[in-house]
């Protein structure tokens, strides 16, 4: 059945974005080839929320963390550009942060039971 999990970033840059991924948020990797990294993903869950049908099937990556205060301190000593302020949602404690190549990604405190 399902083994897993393969998440695509669409980067104009791709070099830089893996860069980002390697050396900044230090996830592991491999080579698949011509130095095509893949990334070894943190646990991972996947929700549905309700949309339009305009949006239907549209998807958004968060990255997860115990606490969004320490982790965006981190970030920022290490050259992390935040693209907004963090916002309590009820659910979440939510900010944004640009990955260089790549746009913008999620990063969020959960304030909800986890499926991890």
């Amino acid at each position: 059945m399902i083994s897993g999990l393969h998440t695509i970033v669409y980067a104009q840059d791709a070099a830089r974005a893996r860069e980002f991924l390697r050396d900044v948020l230090g996830l592991r990797w491999v080579d698949a080839g011509d130095g095509w990294l893949v990334f070894a993903a943190p646990p991972t869950e996947v929700a549905v929320h309700p949309t339009d049908a305009a949006s239907s099937g549209r998807a958004e990556l968060y990255l997860m963390c115990d606490d969004v205060t320490t982790t965006v301190a981190a970030l920022t000593a290490k050259g992390v550009e935040f693209t907004s302020p963090v916002a309590d949602r009820g659910w979440g404690l939510v900010t944004s942060l640009r990955v260089p190549g790549a746009g913008e990604i999620g990063l969020y405190e959960p304030r909800h039971p986890t499926a991890l």
